[in-house]
């Protein structure tokens, strides 16, 4: 049996690793991406705003990619690999539609399906996952983001009620978001809230003079009193262990998300070496250029591979938050990397918002911070390696 011939869009073989039901996924996602989102997105990240927001989510939940690796409630109950997947082809168009999905379904939604009752669950999860209700979830605060244990958001008790007062910043889908998940300090320890964002005292502002995530709704979460009824908190868990969970499921996305958006510079590279021509030349034909390629190939393939074992390990039950930090970390600096090589080969054009790398590198600016920046990862693997903690 003869090996099959040398793919350069998939050099390894990886596809091989999927089932016909991961590809049905992984091409339905792409498909809805090249429709809808790349002949506009250019247009949307030059003007900054995220159009027809409400109509993309109910589109997404169309076709399965909000809380997709969630079970019940409307949810797709896809697997692990298949919500990467999906979250590579989301982020190959932008990583704010991406983050659009993340925040919605690997945050907002599984917060409420993890650790809200069955009542929260039954109330906000099947709308969420049709794209009928858009989610945020806020933990970042203007003054406390690496270290949330710090936050000073606080709920007290008074009566039956809960009062909110604090505020949240970079939040993703906030003004937009009909329901929030706000983490916050209580007498009790560091608890969830469902957050109905027509409650009195809660606004939104949106943020606006972004240079990464253009095209994407940041906003910051402004609570003024915000009074709840006691059934609002999510009663399954107390302490940051819940946020963080949320936020390890949220930064799997990014392993396989951050290839995505490495891919289409890659990608848009490759085709660009090959028809620019100087000297004589398409500059593909010269070793510099030969060099740059290879290496970007080496880096992205060998990035979409630990997103796979990352994604086996999470579907058998086995996958550890150090090891999303492992992939998270890596990932998104090579994806960063293969982006800047990318736009060398393209010369001045690679600034150009004609050609997605100068985009994608912006983004990845942001996708880098967020969900735990790189000294927190690299931390939270020196723990695991050393036994030691650094963080103190």
């Amino acid at each position: 049996m003869s090996a099959p011939s040398f793919a350069p869009t998939d050099p390894l073989g990886l596809d091989d690793l999927l089932s016909p039901e991961d590809l049905a996924v992984r091409d339905t996602v792409r498909a809805w991406a090249a429709d809808r989102v790349l002949p506009h997105i250019a247009g949307w990240y030059e003007d900054g705003e995220l159009p027809g927001i409400r109509e993309l989510a109910r589109e997404l939940g169309s076709i399965g990619a909000l809380g997709m690796s969630l079970t019940g409630y409307g949810c797709a109950g896809a697997s692990a690999v298949q919500y990467g997947l999906a979250c590579l082809e989301l982020e190959a168009a932008d990583s704010g539609i991406r983050s659009l999905v993340s925040v919605q379904g690997s945050l907002a939604m599984y917060a409420i399906w993890k650790y809200g009752s069955e009542e929260q669950k039954r109330r906000w999860l099947p709308g969420m996952a049709a794209g009928e209700l858009i989610g945020c979830f806020g933990l970042t605060e203007p003054d406390v983001g690496s270290d949330p244990a710090a936050m000073r958001t606080y709920a007290k008790r008074d009566g039956g009620d809960w009062v909110l007062n604090g505020r949240k910043m970079w939040i993703t889908n906030g003004s937009v978001a009909s329901v929030a998940v706000v983490w916050a300090q209580t007498d009790e320890g560091i608890r969830g809230f469902a957050v109905p964002t027509d409650t009195p005292g809660f606004s939104a502002p949106e943020i606006k003079h972004k240079w990464s995530l253009r095209a994407s709704v940041t906003s910051e979460l402004v609570m003024d009193d915000v009074r709840l009824p006691a059934d609002a908190v999510l009663a399954g868990v107390t302490g940051l262990k819940g946020p963080l969970g949320c936020l390890s499921h949220a930064r799997y996305g990014i392993v396989w998300g951050s290839m995505g958006a490495a891919r289409a510079s890659f990608e848009a590279a490759l085709d660009y070496a090959r028809t620019r021509e100087q000297f004589g030349k398409p500059i593909g034909g010269f070793q510099l250029t030969q060099a740059k390629l290879a290496d970007m190939a080496l880096e992205l393939h060998k990035g979409i591979l630990l997103a796979h074992h990352l994604g086996r390990r999470m579907d058998a039950g086995t996958l550890r938050p150090e090891q999303i930090s492992f992939g998270k970390l890596n990932n998104v600096r090579e994806a960063i990397e293969i982006c800047r090589t990318a736009r060398t080969i393209l010369g001045a054009n690679g600034i150009s918002l004609e050609y997605p790398v100068m985009r994608h590198a912006t983004n990845l600016e942001s996708v880098l911070t967020y969900e735990g920046t790189v000294e927190m990862h690299q931390l939270v693997l020196g723990k695991a390696l050393t036994g030691l903690d650094a963080f103190r």
